[in-house]
């Protein structure tokens, strides 16, 4: 089962369970969803909607100065991938990456998000790349 369809599964839970934070958060999620021409969105696309939905979240908890979570991210953590560690990162570079091929060490950081995609938030990468 994809992620998109899991999701429409979890609401109609929700729903049954009453419990009004999840239905209405993945109710928003399944909004964005409709938004896009597309109706079946591959997992990656559902991972990015969710993250870009966790980072404007972040953003209006910011400005009103609260807490950097809430139920509703906590709610759609629950459907992104297990993020792949530092160690995990660095331990592949060592073992993938040749820079010698790069003209700087950033030049690597296509191939290493290819691998890793969503698992690897780019920054973490960038300051692995930087401290290697």
């Amino acid at each position: 089962m994809n992620l998109q369809a899991q999701i429409k599964k979890d609401l109609s839970a929700a729903i049954k369970e009453k419990n009004e934070n999840k239905k209405d958060t993945l109710r928003v999620i399944l909004g964005e969803f409709g938004r896009l021409y597309k109706k079946e969105l591959s997992d990656d696309e559902v991972v990015n909607i969710l993250k870009k939905l966790i980072k404007s979240e972040k953003e209006v908890l910011e400005q009103k100065g609260e807490a950097a979570d809430s139920a509703f991210i906590e709610i759609i953590k629950h459907y992104l991938p297990k993020m792949a560690t530092e160690e995990e990162i660095k331990a592949w570079i060592q073992q993938n990456i040749d820079f010698s091929q790069f003209k700087n060490k950033m030049q690597a950081m296509g191939l290493i998000m290819k691998h890793f995609g969503a698992t690897a938030d780019g920054n973490s990468v960038k300051e692995i790349l930087r401290t290697i």
